[in-house]
């Protein structure tokens, strides 16, 4: 597919711009992972279990935690919760990932992040057994997933692909632009689409005209954190847009101090200009904890050896 060097798309050009609901999609997942974990308890006689460590009071941290322990359960899995006060030490933490790590009830372990300050991030994550970290986050996993080999991969990219893959069926040949290179979304996302034969340009901070950059992708996927800097004239007609982006901003229109929820990328202007999007919120969040638990599964089937 010929990438298009073209300025700003001409009003004319409109699209019919059809919003990718991950919502429902995530809902279809998790009601095939509670059939598949019913069969794995029926014919092997084995419960997938997911500990999810959380250190610490921060509120986000403790919804999407409450969260992931519902959904674990209503999938029919075992889900083991370790709330740890904020003065944790490091090594006390390390200390209960390796008993998690020994302990066979305990298929996938995800410490959440952020951590608190004085703790080293890198060391807790080295710290979990490569064949337990549904995260996707061990440097065993992302060098695996690098050179092509079977490997537990981070949750939010691995949905974004299934929503890609649903939409847009094959993959082969298409222009991708990854914006934003994090080792938990950017950098894994790429390595997700180089394998399904896309063309994959990764876009940063540092990019030189990152706008013409984004205007030659059939397939863009934003995940910088920053919010709505992808405008609608950064998008090439008719591109499907990933939006990763969750960024709190106030909404005076609301209220007073109130806020609202908004992606990385001009949602309105990006309306009748791209294919497909997924709006924010409502399209790739549902997909993080959906994967997480599809991850958990997955690692209980290779270290039960079926």
């Amino acid at each position: 597919m010929g990438a298009s060097h073209s300025l700003s798309p001409a009003p004319s050009a409109a699209v019919e711009t059809r919003p990718i609901d991950g919502k429902a999609f995530a809902a279809g997942l998790r009601d095939e992972i509670k059939a598949e974990v019913a069969s794995l308890k029926a014919s092997h006689g084995l419960t997938p279990g997911l500990a999810v460590v959380l250190v610490g009071e921060d509120p986000a941290s403790q919804v999407y935690v409450r969260n992931k322990g519902q959904q674990t359960i209503e999938a029919g899995m075992a889900s083991f919760e370790h709330r740890l006060p904020a003065t944790t030490t490091e090594a006390e933490l390390i200390a209960l990932v390796d008993r998690l790590n020994a302990d066979p009830a305990v298929d996938g372990i995800l410490v959440q992040l952020p951590l608190p300050k004085g703790v080293d991030e890198r060391a807790v994550l080295a710290a979990i057994a490569p064949a337990k970290d549904v995260d996707g986050f061990h440097v065993v996993n992302a060098g695996r997933l690098a050179v092509g080999l079977d490997a537990l991969v981070p949750c939010t990219p691995l949905g974004c692909l299934m929503l890609l893959k649903h939409h847009l069926g094959s993959l082969s040949g298409l222009e991708a632009v990854v914006v934003g290179r994090s080792n938990i979304v950017g950098k894994p996302m790429a390595q997700l689409l180089l394998k399904e034969d896309c063309t994959v340009t990764i876009a940063h901070s540092r990019t030189r005209d990152i706008a013409a950059v984004c205007r030659r992708a059939d397939i863009l996927v934003a995940a910088v954190g920053r919010p709505q800097m992808v405008r609608g004239d950064w998008i090439k007609p008719g591109a499907t847009v990933i939006d990763v982006g969750i960024n709190r901003v106030p909404a005076p229109d609301l209220g007073e101090g109130r806020t609202r929820i908004v992606g990385d990328v001009a949602y309105a202007e990006a309306l009748g200009i791209a294919g497909l999007i997924t709006p924010v919120p409502g399209g790739v969040g549902p997909m993080t904890i959906a994967c997480l638990l599809r991850n958990t599964v997955t690692a209980a089937r290779r270290r039960a050896g079926i």
